[in-house]
């Protein structure tokens, strides 16, 4: 048995203790902040609750095999699309049906949107086969895996021609659709990794294969119940988490980790460090090492994100679940995004309003809107305009485009980069770490395994990536590193406590 300390309580965090703990090891986490879960929050005022962090589940079983009870509702219409010219496209679970509303939104373009997705599936299986089921470097794991089945596939010769190879992800969508609408639905799966899709690789495209193979589900009471959950779960399975304990330190020597120090001073030994916080934190600050940092500031930081709660006088006839609203220039908002690093002038907003599947986050006959524009990582102070000010800028543009909360607004919270970063210890506010820019930048996003032996990392801004089913499966893939390295060296010491 080994001792194990997991520095910080996100989902990752969360997932790699519990199968830790049930594999006989003794395990502890260290949360800075009141409550487990990270990016897996909400926010709840004058009896309206937001989703702060993931708004939509995919491969639940990744969950469900835990053991861990859900109340799942499985939605039907994924997400709904409002473009510039005012069209819209209805996305649905079957694959049929959102190539009849491909069809009906650009006559002729229904086989080409079946083509892509078929591409997309074979993207996703491929990516079952390495990439979400271990180091891209070293020798592969096979944790358990829900995929279909139930059992992971071997790796294939062709699975790295499958992922479209040098592709970006703009430039797969432009193989499948000649509709510039069409191409911007697809561009948009970037933003799932905060990354630019004129950079980001084509392999990012085979997300509508989750979408629509395994669904698209929300969780009654929303998506932060997986996190209480897995506390549940994590109680029941002895693993002591202390809440408010802020780690400063990961002890190590030239070869290997020995413990953590907090910021009260316990020092506590371990033969295991799993680090579930930014990879920039572990190399700026809690472990310094120049030459991973370095490695991290090159990849560039992903998007960042502003948040708007809004609390919604009335019901909105037909509003869904998911919404999308687009901008009109694609190119231009992530020119801003990334390269002038300053909010869209003309941005995207993500709208999820889950009041018509779940009452009990508004009162009656109120919605609770959580709107989402992506935003460039950094200090809101350096923005052409204040926060409050873009706020408004992005109501008048939702106002033009069919979405208008005049009169209806009983309040308008705002959550900033700077909000992000100070809450989660994110570098810059970034919600994924570094982006994904270039063919192989996920070869060059930071391992599992650290640079000390019982080192190890998990979440967001490590492999596999953010979201909630990478850190998840992060999780995984860190428990079953800890249990084979263990299995060859064995564990050094006993839990010491000063």
């Amino acid at each position: 048995m080994a001792e194990v300390i997991v520095v910080g309580g996100g989902v990752g965090g969360m997932v790699a203790a519990l199968l830790l703990a049930r594999d006989g090891h003794d395990v502890r986490i260290h949360e800075r902040l009141p409550r487990l879960g990270g990016k897996l929050a909400e926010h709840r005022r004058d009896g309206f609750t937001f989703s702060i962090g993931p708004s939509l589940l995919t491969l639940p079983g990744l969950f469900l095999d835990l053991g861990i009870p859900l109340d799942l509702l499985e939605l039907d219409e994924l997400c709904r699309y409002r473009f510039a010219d005012g069209s819209v496209l209805s996305t649905y679970r079957d694959p049929g049906r959102t190539a009849g509303e491909v069809d009906r939104l650009a006559p002729g373009e229904g086989r080409h949107w079946r083509a892509y997705h078929r591409w997309a599936e074979r993207c996703l299986d491929a990516a079952m086969r390495t990439f979400f089921v271990g180091p891209l470097t070293g020798p592969v794991v096979e944790p358990p895996a829900p995929w279909r089945g139930g059992q992971v596939p071997r790796a294939r010769l062709g699975d790295l021609f499958a992922v479209a190879p040098g592709r970006t992800l703009d430039a797969l969508a432009g193989g499948f659709f000649r509709d510039a609408r069409l191409r911007q639905y697809v561009d948009r799966y970037a933003t799932y990794a905060g990354s630019n899709p004129y950079r980001a690789p084509a392999a990012l495209g085979c997300v509508p294969a989750i979408e629509h193979g395994d669904g698209g589900w929300y969780v009654r009471g929303g998506l932060p119940r997986i996190a209480d959950a897995l506390a549940a779960a994590l109680d029941k399975a002895g693993v002591e988490v202390r809440t408010e304990t802020e780690v400063t330190e990961v002890i190590a020597g030239a070869d290997r980790v020995h413990g953590v120090r907090t910021a009260g001073g316990e020092v506590t030994l371990a033969d295991v460090v799993v680090v579930n916080a930014d990879a920039a934190a572990l190399y700026g600050r809690l472990l310094p090492d120049r030459t991973r940092l370095r490695r991290i500031a090159g990849l560039g930081l992903s998007s960042s994100a502003f948040l708007m709660l809004a609390a919604v006088e009335g019901r909105t006839e037909g509003m869904p679940h998911h919404s999308i609203v687009f901008s009109g220039d694609y190119r231009r908002e992530f020119g801003d995004i990334f390269d002038r690093r300053r909010p869209p002038e003309d941005p995207t907003v993500y709208i999820g309003c889950p009041s018509g599947h779940d009452a009990t986050m508004a009162p009656d006959g109120a919605e609770s809107w959580s709107m989402l524009v992506n935003v460039p990582a950094g200090d809101p102070a350096r923005w052409p305009m204040p926060p409050e000010a873009y706020a408004e800028l992005v109501l008048e543009r939702l106002a033009s485009r069919g979405h208008d909360l005049s009169g209806r607004l009983r309040f308008l919270d705002l959550l900033t980069p700077a909000d992000l970063r100070d809450r989660y210890g994110a570098w810059g506010g970034a919600i994924y770490g570094g982006a994904y820019g270039g063919p192989f930048a996920s070869f060059r996003r930071p391992g599992n395994r650290g640079p000390r032996r019982g080192l190890y990392l998990v979440g967001g801004t490590a492999h596999p990536g953010g979201g909630l089913p990478l850190v998840a499966m992060g999780g995984r893939i860190v428990a079953e590193l800890v249990a084979r390295d263990l299995s060859r060296s064995g564990p050094r010491r006993g839990r010491a406590r000063p």
